[in-house]
C-alpha cells in the first residue's frame, strides 16, 4: 500500500478513526507521519500502555478515591502511581488495592478468577472439576436468590455428577 500524502513511499502507518459511526482511514510513509506530528512511531506499544489506557478512564469512582490513599505496605507504592505507570511494584499491591483492580480485570479478562487451560492429557478430570466447582456456585446463587427449583436442579447434578466420578 502507498502512503496517500507523498503517493511514493510504502506505507507503513496506519490510522482508523471513527466519528458518529463514519469510519476514515490513512496510510502513510513513516516520513509523512513524522512531518504530520503522529507520536509513537518506533515506539512499541506494550501491555504498561494499555493498562495505562484502561486504568485511567476519567474521574474516578468513590472506591477510587479510597484507594488513591492506599499505600502497598511492602513495596509503598500507592494507587496513583498504579494509574500513572500501569504496573504494580510487588504481589502485595493485588491485595493491597484489590477492590479497585477487580473491575479492571474484569474489563480485560472477562473475570476476576484465573481460568487457565486445561492440558490436552488428562483435561477431562480437570474439566470436571471446573463443571464441579461452577455448578456449585450456581447452586450457592441459586439459594442466596432463593430460587430452589433450580437450586434443586443443580443440587441433583452435582450429585450425578460425583456419583459417576467415583
Amino acid at each position: 500500500m502507498v502512503c496517500q500524502i507523498c503517493q511514493k513511499r510504502s506505507a507503513t502507518v496506519h490510522l482508523t478513526e471513527i466519528i458518529n459511526d463514519q469510519m476514515t482511514e490513512l496510510h502513510l510513509c513513516e516520513q509523512c507521519a513524522k512531518e504530520k506530528g503522529i507520536a509513537g512511531l518506533g515506539q512499541p506499544f506494550g501491555l504498561q500502555d494499555l493498562l495505562t489506557g484502561l486504568v485511567d478512564f476519567g474521574t474516578p469512582v468513590e472506591s477510587d478515591k479510597k484507594a488513591v490513599m492506599l499505600q502497598c505496605p511492602n513495596c509503598k507504592m500507592n494507587y496513583e502511581d498504579f494509574r500513572k505507570i500501569g504496573r504494580l511494584g510487588c504481589s502485595q499491591c493485588y491485595e493491597t488495592f484489590k477492590k479497585s483492580l477487580e473491575p479492571l480485570l474484569k474489563k480485560i479478562h472477562g473475570s476476576v478468577q484465573h481460568l487457565g487451560k486445561a492440558p490436552a492429557r488428562g483435561g477431562k478430570v480437570f474439566k470436571t472439576k471446573r463443571e464441579l466447582q461452577d455448578l456449585k456456585l450456581k447452586l450457592q446463587k441459586a439459594i442466596e436468590m432463593e430460587e430452589f427449583e433450580e437450586a434443586a436442579k443443580l443440587r441433583d447434578k452435582i450429585k450425578q455428577m460425583e456419583q459417576e466420578d467415583k
